[in-house]
């Protein structure tokens, strides 16, 4: 894991109060990005979603790479200090716990600002400014709010999207918000405090949504709705191949469909007036899917996807997570890092998806123990050995071979 030149955000030191994903997206996205994240966690035990399972079991790992972990007793007095006593180095403070936390523990946006004029502070809630703005809320509950649980599932039978969307998309808008704040900084050398929300983050999910039924009049239907879902191709979804397996085909322009019927040599369907235009083609998906079903049905799932890749339309098998582990495209195109898990498990995840020219996006750490970086941190703050140790003995502090010795 070498330390690349420079990054993007080299110089940028974040203190990260975040736990479970919307918190940790933003921290990592920071983070890969070249900030310095300090993830502060509480003493002894940590950030609770180290010990999540089910579903949630690798939440941790997966969000926070590159980050140095603090572990520190914020409900102390001597620890609320250690805190205040970084503020003044530090550039962009994110949290995502519930509202009104942050202020009782005394780091609060106003507690930290007065003590750091310069201070970005990022505040990662439920809800934005308004009558919501207290409630709690999980991506869930926002997915049912905003109406995405029921435009993904069949009708009558609203289903949560399958994967922690709206908790990713929520992290993404903070770190927007945190860079326009700090190019807004370089102009007039004040901070700013920040926001983003579950809730909106998912209601503009829905704009395209909300625009149709504006000019159609109509509510939209689920997207599984077959019946009444009227789209905007003739061709735009899975078929059944020879093999038992399936493939997403979309036949969107007049091109797309010239090509595919010039392979599958059908010149009756490319000359039909019937089928001249997409909006022609629209009106007729129901005489259209069969005859396409017909064809792909003759084909394996390689020869469909070696069929489409030739003639340029778009293609996907129906893939599952795993798939992405041994995927060609992720694993040569650069875009997967070696992580750590614990009980010495290793494992691929995508990196970082862009790219800037001259920069890798990497793994410069493996997400941390528990307080992995308190001491070094410690130091760097200018706290002399005696001190440390003072802060350690009393459990203001922790560090990992402080709790292997307590356990024995």
């Amino acid at each position: 894991m070498a330390e690349p030149a420079s990054l993007p955000l080299e110089g940028v030191r974040v203190l990260e109060f975040c736990h479970t994903v919307m918190g940790p997206a933003a921290g990592v996205l920071l983070a890969d990005l070249g900030a310095d994240v300090i993830k502060v966690e509480a003493a002894p035990l940590g950030d609770s979603t180290r010990r999540m399972r089910g579903f949630a079991n690798g939440f941790f790992y997966a969000f926070n790479r590159n980050k140095r972990s603090l572990a520190v007793d914020l409900k102390s007095g001597d620890g609320k200090a250690i805190i205040h006593r970084l503020a003044p180095q530090i550039d962009v403070v994110i949290e995502n716990y519930g509202p009104g936390t942050m202020d009782r523990l005394g780091c609060g946006y106003t507690a930290l600002s007065n003590l750091n004029s310069k201070l970005i502070y990022a505040e990662m809630k439920g809800f934005l400014t308004g009558p919501y703005e207290r409630r709690l809320a999980l991506d869930e509950v926002v997915q049912y709010m905003s109406g995405l649980a029921y435009m993904t599932g069949p009708p009558g039978k609203p289903l949560r999207a399958g994967a922690s969307v709206i908790d990713v998309m929520g992290g993404m808008f903070a770190v927007i918000a945190v860079q326009a704040a700090l190019r807004e900084r370089d102009r007039t050398g004040k901070g700013k405090l920040v926001r983003s929300s579950l809730f909106e983050s998912a209601a503009f999910l829905m704009t395209q949504h909300m625009a149709s039924q504006v000019i159609t009049g109509a509510p939209p239907p689920p997207m599984a709705d077959k019946e009444r879902r009227t789209g905007a191709w003739p061709v735009y979804q899975t078929f059944d191949t020879s093999d038992g397996k399936q493939i997403f085909v979309a036949l969107t322009t007049d091109n797309h469909w010239r090509r595919f019927w010039t392979h599958f040599d059908r010149p009756d369907l490319i000359e039909d007036e019937r089928y001249a235009t997409n909006a022609l083609r629209v009106k007729a998906k129901k005489r259209i899917t069969p005859i396409v079903a017909e064809v792909v049905a003759k084909e394996t799932l390689p020869r469909m996807i070696e069929i489409c890749e030739s003639i340029k339309v778009p293609f996907s098998p129906v893939a599952m997570p795993g798939d992405l582990f041994d995927d060609p495209h992720m694993n040569q195109g650069g875009h997967m890092l070696d992580i750590e898990f614990p009980d010495e498990k290793h494992g691929r995840m995508p990196a970082l998806p862009i790219e800037i020219s001259g920069h890798h996006f990497g793994v410069r750490r493996q997400a941390p123990e528990v307080g992995q970086h308190t001491q070094e941190i410690l130091i760097e703050l200018g706290l002399e050995e005696e001190e440390i140790e003072a802060l350690r003995e009393r459990d203001v502090v922790v560090w990992p071979g402080q709790l292997a010795a307590k356990e024995q």
